[in-house]
């Protein structure tokens, strides 16, 4: 189901790639540095900041140049609920 607020895949790609920038500002690193610290080459992380298209296993080495890497235990990690009662008949369920 997809609802009104959701965002496009193009969107979240985009600000992804800006937090990636952020990050790689506060440590310091050109975009050249970090596409070389993450074994990458500098086109395609000059793309990825400028457009958001990146392979996963290439966003994957960027995290872990970035020590950022953890952020994707989280992902997918939990269940999404879409109502209360979707909770409380999962809780039921498992009690």
């Amino acid at each position: 189901m997809i609802h009104l607020t959701q965002k496009t895949s193009s969107q979240i790609a985009l600000e992804t790639a800006a937090r990636v920038r952020l990050r790689r500002k506060e440590q310091h690193l050109t975009q050249e540095q970090l596409a070389e610290k993450a074994g990458m080459s500098f086109g395609s992380y000059k793309r990825f900041e400028q457009k958001g298209e990146i392979a996963f296993d290439s966003l994957v080495k960027i995290a872990v140049a970035l020590g950022m890497e953890n952020g994707f235990n989280a992902l997918f990690a939990k269940k999404q609920f879409s109502s209360l009662r979707e909770l409380i008949n999962e809780q039921d369920k498992n009690s």
